[in-house]
């Protein structure tokens, strides 16, 4: 059956697929490689490809084409495809080019001075910054809004987890609220009740970085289509052909680094296993945010704090780290599991990491509907930090409102899907546990296929051919249950 206005826009798309394959190796270099002076004349190239992009994504003679493909004769994959141009095509439309131009620049300069601004603890030039680009978030939210009649938090949300709402999200956050800080409080009574041994540094970077290459390799995660380097801030980019992560390395501590690690292969390893005969279609990108969450959680945390994973990764450590009475299996997955309030959310156990997603969550909410400004941050997160943590976080803005590059880089409304991401990674394990009764002593042997064939099968091979709501269904045998979360954290912790 011929479908030649299809076909037609899956040539388009694919072209944007290419421009944007350029843009985001553009970016990952940004982020990891090039010298400081080189950032102005980066930002304006970027903000120029967002422009052409947009310019693209906006043609007006995509409309009578979309409206044409609507009548021709589409299989399942082709009809999910072209729901998904449409989406983009209706939220591109809603922006002007200026606005995406403007906004483009202005994150690329507030990220840029981020890096030298918080270790100098300059809240001062990083608000300045923060202001236009949060002014920019703004007149995105209200537009978006106005073309979509939702909030304009969730207008900014939607681009990130489609069909969530910040009703939906306080529904969930607020039972979460309500249990978390109790069960901070009796898991740690509990390891208080334990000896823990902690490994003695330096660490030296080269031997951090060969572990986590290794780590990476027992991960699964493909060399010849991907690679690590270092940034300010540990991300996963680049595109399903060409995945690039990074990590951050300290001398005294190794941890920080290797979970990091394992977080952004799991965002990897879904990335290279997209659909491969849909790359360049928008179903053959990942679902939603708070499933790209749940990869990297089920890695770093579901995965990387299990005692079977702690014995595998025994070896590693003495091989490049050196022999310790600290790693040995017992001893390490305490260090794995310890659950310890703290600063920094990339760092956070995962018992008190979504009391930071929570906190930030309910700022950035009120800053981009425009209850709160810029300046309020620092008093919200000092109050929101002892109230969630109880953590002092007066005058350092290093380590608090400065610690994310997500508000600087104009990432409003992804912070839920880190907390969302945790729980559906959560519902995967109960799922397989279900359909694999052996899976801990599975992944004990070493077979963690079985955990790589079910997350494959089910979530890295669907891309966006399913809506969020049915994807998890057809995973699972139902939507987003957040009991499966807290039946997680008290069996591991508790039990």
């Amino acid at each position: 059956m011929s479908t030649p206005a299809y076909t037609e826009l899956q040539q388009r798309h694919q072209r944007m697929h290419r421009l944007a394959h350029l843009q985001s190796i553009a970016g990952w270099d940004q982020a990891a490689n090039m010298p400081a002076k080189g950032n102005e004349a980066r930002a304006l190239a970027m903000a120029e490809m967002d422009g052409v992009l947009h310019q693209m994504r906006t043609d007006a003679s995509l409309q009578a084409l979309l409206a044409a493909a609507e009548q021709e004769s589409l299989d399942d994959d082709a009809r999910a495809n072209l729901r998904e141009m449409k989406r983009e095509w209706r939220a591109s439309n809603a922006l002007p080019q200026a606005l995406v131009e403007a906004k483009s620049l202005a994150i690329s300069r507030c990220e840029h001075a981020w890096r030298t601004q918080r270790p100098a603890q300059d809240w001062a030039g990083y608000a300045a910054n923060l202001r236009e680009v949060v002014k920019l978030q703004r007149e995105e939210a209200r537009l978006l809004a106005a073309d979509n009649g939702l909030s304009l938090y969730d207008a900014l949300m939607d681009r990130y987890e489609p069909g969530m709402t910040s009703a939906e999200v306080d529904r969930v956050f607020g039972d979460l609220r309500q249990w978390l800080p109790g069960l901070i409080q009796q898991v740690q009574a509990r390891q208080a009740q334990q000896t823990t041994l902690q490994p003695v540094g330096p660490f030296p970077k080269a031997a951090q970085r060969a572990l986590g290459h290794d780590v990476m390799s027992l991960l699964g995660f493909d060399f010849e289509a991907g690679r690590l380097d270092e940034s300010a801030h540990p991300f996963c980019g680049g595109v399903p052909e060409d995945v690039r992560l990074t990590t951050r390395y300290r001398e005294d501590s190794f941890m920080q680094s290797m979970t990091g690690t394992i977080h952004e292969t799991g965002h990897a390893r879904y990335e290279q296993n997209l659909p491969r005969e849909l790359l360049g279609q928008p179903i053959a990108h990942s679902r939603s945010m708070g499933l790209h969450e749940s990869q990297s959680l089920s890695f770093e945390m579901q995965l990387g704090c299990h005692p079977g994973f702690a014995k595998l990764l025994l070896p590693l450590l003495n091989k490049h780290i050196g022999e310790s009475p600290a790693f040995e299996v017992e001893n390490l997955t305490r260090l794995l599991t310890r659950v310890a309030p703290g600063y920094i959310r990339v760092d956070a156990d995962e018992v008190t990491y979504p009391a930071h997603v929570i906190l930030r969550y309910e700022i950035e909410r009120a800053l981009i509907e425009g209850e709160i400004e810029v300046d309020d941050i620092p008093a919200l997160w000092d109050t929101k930090m002892m109230e969630l943590l109880g953590i002092d976080t007066r005058g350092n803005f290093k380590d608090g409102c400065m610690q994310d590059v997500h508000w600087g880089a104009g990432l409003f409304g992804y912070f839920p899907c880190y907390t969302l991401g945790a729980m559906y990674a959560a519902q995967w394990f109960a799922s397989m546990r279900r359909d694999m009764p052996d899976l801990d002593q599975r992944i004990a042997s070493g077979d963690l296929n079985a955990v790589f064939d079910w997350l494959k099968a089910n979530i890295w091979s669907q891309g966006s051919r399913f809506e969020t709501p049915e994807l998890v269904r057809r995973a699972s045998g139902e939507t987003l249950n957040p009991a499966y979360f807290r039946a997680h954290l008290e069996s591991r912790y508790l039990a």
